[in-house]
């Protein structure tokens, strides 16, 4: 059978936390660098969907292809690591500087990928800077200013609703990362990642590496937006908003709804709290993990 029960997800969870956490430095920034720019590149293939047939779920509904990509390519996408790593480091399978440098170097590398794909992008849809009349300009200037200051506008209010919107989405997104290890088919890996992807992009909600690439591609098709204003009114909330969603919606949610199973499970190797924090080697209900050193 393809389907993997929960239990056992969970423990592939958190060998893929350790694994994570274990990176070498030049593999997570490249990991990095690349997911940030797939998934920027579906983003405008969103947009460009959402445009043509004037349906926002249109766009939602092929988002998650760059997410799948990320996965299945074992990739790095910083906020799925969110659920992952702290498993890890709370069942001593991985360690707090393991889990903050996996976090800045991959950060690093979604700047480099996704603002890198924005500066390419923005030069083809605008022909070079010399045609603003492409309908996916004034979208990216329109979204741009949306997430910045029409949350200044608010005020802390603002504040506030960037931070739910952030956590709602990345327990989405975690969810996305985790059931995709609730199957060993690669068909089944995918529609398990299809849907949560598609229902947190479909209501809104707030991705910190999304909003990498949107923001400072309006920004530089002419968005009235500042530097400050991006990273005070979006990218900083949205990085808590994202980590509080996946860390405790899904990472520890998923194991404390499955703690005895998953605890019995990794005591057959050890692998519980209190245990040495060097990271081992993937058991063999979680060989799965080995695939998921990915979002």
């Amino acid at each position: 059978m393809s389907y993997v029960k929960p239990d056992e997800v969970v423990a592939t969870a958190i060998d893929a936390g350790a694994t994570k956490a274990a990176l070498s430095t030049p593999e997570l920034l490249v990991r990095g660098v690349l997911g940030g720019a797939i998934l920027a590149c579906a983003t405008t293939l969103a947009f460009q969907a959402t445009v043509q047939t004037g349906q926002p779920i249109v766009g939602a509904i092929i988002f998650p292809v760059g997410f799948i990509m990320i996965v299945l390519l074992g990739l790095e996408l910083v906020t799925g690591s969110f659920a992952l790593i702290p498993l890890a480091v709370f069942t001593g399978r991985a360690t707090v500087r393991g889990m903050l440098r996996n976090f800045g170097v991959v950060l690093v590398g979604h700047v480099v990928g996704a603002v890198g794909y924005a500066a390419v992008y923005v030069a083809v849809i605008s022909r070079m800077g010399t045609d603003t009349e492409n309908p996916l300009v004034a979208n990216l200037v329109q979204i741009a200013e949306a997430k910045t200051i029409g949350y200044e506008a608010m005020g802390a209010s603002g504040l506030a609703l960037v931070f739910l919107k952030a956590v709602l989405c990345n327990w989405m997104v975690t969810l996305g990362v985790v059931m995709a290890m609730t199957s060993r088919s690669t068909g089944g890996k995918i529609i398990a990642m299809w849907l949560p992807v598609t229902t947190f992009f479909a209501q809104g909600f707030e991705h910190a590496v999304v909003n990498l690439f949107v923001i400072p591609a309006g920004m530089m098709l002419g968005a009235d937006v500042t530097v400050g204003d991006w990273w005070l009114w979006n990218q900083l909330p949205v990085l808590a908003g994202n980590f509080v969603g996946g860390v405790l919606l899904t990472g520890f949610g998923l194991y404390w709804a499955h703690r005895r199973s998953v605890e019995s499970r990794l005591a057959l190797t050890g692998d519980v709290t209190g245990a040495p924090t060097a990271p081992v080697a993937p058991t063999k209900p979680a060989a799965a993990a080995s695939e998921l050193q990915d979002a």
